[in-house]
């Protein structure tokens, strides 16, 4: 059996979204689906001793919550093997490590039901940037269709999963890809005041902005061949790599980072939760180095 497609649900409606995505997914995949969900202590108890009642009253709501996902799943994708699970521990982490194995690991954009209140802080964040997997962040405008995967490359020469990630995306939904590099250090902001030094500024980014496009053509090239089948553009822009992602969102079925560093040790987290707290669609964040 293949390995599954993973999601987490908490009962709320951004979960539901999520269960949604990911059961299309695991169709496009031809993977079975696992539904997760975690229990846990609400903050202020996590000092003292919980009653069972209250133990037994979150694993009631968690195990609602599965079921109510298992029902909406059939709906989407009926056929679709699916199989359920509820997680110990803190849920942050609990869906973190439910990742490991896994295909890719789906989550709600800021649920507003039991992970919001459960765990200080967004768990779509924390898992984002902990799971063993791919994972993947879905926002409220998930519907619409574009039949485009757009792959934020920050270094051409070290992006190998998101790119991998992104090509096999775009041939599974038929879709185009387009690779965007941004070039912070050109972005625009305070034009210098002397006219010579404008033009050697903007000669100067003229020929970075070259440079970079046809590095990242080349880096291009070899997936190119290896998916002959998706249309691959790209763009090298002199904006906020977070701005361009987030915007591109609004028109791209799926957007796609790198997380670099190893699980527990992200690095660029903050371009991760820039993109993350303001895309419109959903974004995968893909580690570089996959357990």
């Amino acid at each position: 059996m293949s390995r599954p497609v993973v999601v987490a649900v908490d009962g709320s409606a951004a979960s539901m979204r999520a269960a949604e995505w990911a059961a299309a997914e695991a169709v496009r995949r031809t993977a079975p689906l696992r539904i997760v969900s975690a229990p846990g202590l609400l903050p202020p108890m996590r000092g003292y001793q919980a009653s069972s009642t209250v133990g037994n009253a979150l694993r009631g709501m968690a195990a609602r919550a599965l079921a109510n996902a298992v029902d909406r799943v059939a709906e989407v994708a009926p056929g679709l093997l699916v199989e359920t699970g509820l997680l110990d521990g803190p849920p942050a982490v609990a869906v973190s490590d439910s990742g490991a194995g896994a295909q890719l690991l789906v989550v709600g954009h800021r649920a507003a039901g039991g992970f919001a209140a459960l765990v200080p802080g967004s768990v779509s964040r924390h898992v984002a940037t902990h799971a063993p997997c791919p994972v993947v962040v879905v926002h409220e405008e998930t519907a619409a269709v574009h039949r485009e995967i757009v792959v934020g490359v920050r270094d051409p020469d070290h992006a190998d999963a998101a790119l991998g990630f992104a090509f096999e995306e775009a041939a599974l939904r038929g879709a185009n890809l387009t690779a965007v590099h941004a070039m912070t250090c050109f972005a625009p902001g305070a034009a210098p005041s002397v006219p010579r030094a404008r033009a050697a500024r903007d000669a100067a980014a003229d020929a970075a902005q070259a440079a970079a496009g046809q590095h990242l053509a080349e880096v291009l090239r070899g997936w190119r061949q290896k998916y002959p089948e998706v249309p691959a553009a790209q763009d090298v822009v002199r904006r906020h790599p977070a701005h361009v992602l987030a915007s591109l969102s609004a028109r791209a079925d799926l957007v796609v980072i790198g997380r670099h560093g190893i699980a527990g040790v992200p690095e660029g987290s903050s371009l991760q939760h820039a993109v993350l707290g303001h895309a419109r669609g959903p974004v995968a964040v893909v580690p570089a180095f996959p357990a």
